[in-house]
């Protein structure tokens, strides 16, 4: 891999647009039997036609893979589509695009309503990237799109394939603990992520994504549930070592990185964090945002 070769290391994909909330009802869809779960392996880079359409494809990874400068209109953060989509969006087990792109136009119950995949990748840059969502028929949300869509070119539609999303680690029965994920934390996270979640820069650039403060995804993120920061760093995390943390390690190292100020949920209600809380929060998975932790209220938000 020669373009293609640019991974970072990560934290933050989202959820949709502003009511999107949960994750989507799609019980329409096939799930393939456990016979058939051989890994899916996307197109290789040597396979793209010299054409308008495989330079679409190059565009759109290009924005993918380094969406902060590319984007900055668009990107309120220090996060690129890639820290939550690791191997540029390829990674079996880390939200992979090959997995996501086939499952849409998909009905979402929480809000009644059918998403394209265009609104969902919409939502990742209000909540993950903590900026301004592109129209849906901008350039560069076709770009992206149409990257996604040759990552699956070779995929089923509508089939939910092994290693899609990020697989669910079961709350251990000890629950988690902040001070044990405290001590995970510095010694396995902060080498890469700063000791203060802070990330690690040069000049302007992230090359190590903050995982709190006024940079990292924000409360209205997908990250923000304890349990979907669990997945991911269960099944890719630490970097070159996926799956060496236990399920407690896991889920000890989630909530304390997630007891942790960040931007405000943009969906904020009248000023109101408790509002705020029922109305997205309260069955919104595991999260802290609105609740007391150590005596302070968790969800003031940092701004951007």
């Amino acid at each position: 891999m020669t373009r293609f070769m640019l991974t970072l290391l990560a934290l933050g994909m989202g959820n949709a647009q502003a009511a999107q909330i949960v994750m989507e009802d799609q019980s329409q869809l096939k799930v393939l039997p456990a016979s058939a779960a051989a890994a899916f392996s996307p197109p290789a880079e040597s396979e793209l036609p010299d054409n308008a359409f495989g330079k679409m494809v190059r565009e759109g990874h290009a924005l993918f893979v380094d969406t902060r400068r590319l984007m900055p209109n668009n990107v309120g953060n220090g996060l690129n589509c890639s820290n939550c989509h690791l191997d540029q969006g390829r990674m079996a087990n880390s939200a992979p695009l090959w997995g996501a792109y086939p499952m849409y136009p998909a009905y979402r119950k929480k809000n009644d309503k059918v998403n394209t995949f265009a609104e969902r990748i919409q939502g990742c840059f209000q909540f993950s990237m903590n900026g301004k969502p592109p129209a849906a028929d901008s350039p560069e949300m076709t770009a992206l799109s149409v990257y996604a869509y040759w990552l699956a070119s070779k995929a089923p539609i509508g089939v939910e394939m092994p290693g899609r999303g990020y697989p669910d680690v079961p709350q251990p029965a000890q629950g988690y603990d902040f001070g044990r994920g405290e001590q995970v934390y510095k010694d396995q996270c902060a080498v890469c992520h700063g000791s203060h979640g802070e990330g690690q820069s040069v000049a302007n650039d992230y090359v190590m994504p903050p995982l709190w403060g006024k940079d990292s995804y924000n409360w209205g993120a997908g990250m923000h549930r304890i349990n979907t920061a669990t997945s991911f760093i269960k099944h890719n995390m630490p970097l070159g070592k996926p799956g060496s943390l236990s399920d407690q390690q896991a889920w000890d190292v989630a909530a304390y990185i997630n007891k942790h100020e960040r931007p405000q949920d943009p969906r904020l209600i009248e000023g109101s964090i408790e509002k705020t809380r029922l109305k997205f929060h309260a069955n919104d998975g595991v999260n802290l945002y609105g609740q007391k932790v150590e005596g302070v209220l968790i969800g003031q938000g940092t701004g951007k």
